[in-house]
């Protein structure tokens, strides 16, 4: 199963994530900070989606529904980071932005990071499982990835 970080991979300083203000992605939030992650299926056509929407991308079904799947998935393509996207991560550089295939979860991807080493090699196609990084004040949590 998907491993706890055992220190903050981001430094301090910077905007926590939180849901839009109608709530639409208050149920991936709420699962982060319980170590699971939630992805968005249709009910009707079984569709999965990733981020989230009110409506199913395929049949336009509304409020599709929200589903525990396994944090496990490979590297689609990846970034090394070499210039702050913020003033919190000046000398927090350079780091690497992963976009992760879920094949098990009809191939959505999401966007993280990847811990370890920022000057590691990436591999297109590397088996990778997610980390739940846990901030206690204000309590937030975030989904990282690490090379299996």
């Amino acid at each position: 199963m998907s491993g706890k970080a055992s220190a903050t991979y981001l430094p301090n300083g910077l905007p926590i994530p939180v849901a839009e203000p109608d709530g639409l992605s208050a149920p991936y939030w709420a699962g982060l900070r319980q170590s699971r992650l939630l992805v968005q299926r249709c009910r009707y056509c079984q569709t999965w989606q990733f981020g989230p929407e009110w409506i199913c991308h395929r049949c336009h079904a509304f409020d599709p529904d929200w589903t525990e799947v396994e944090p496990r998935g490979r590297i689609y393509s990846w970034e090394r980071v070499w210039h702050p996207s913020h003033i919190a991560l000046t000398q927090h550089g350079p780091y690497i932005a992963v976009l992760v295939e879920l094949p098990h979860v009809g191939g959505v991807r999401m966007v993280g990071n990847l811990l370890g080493d920022p000057t590691q090699e990436v591999v297109i196609g590397a088996d990778v499982e997610g980390v739940f990084e846990h901030h206690p004040d204000p309590p937030y949590s975030l989904l990282q990835w690490r090379v299996v």
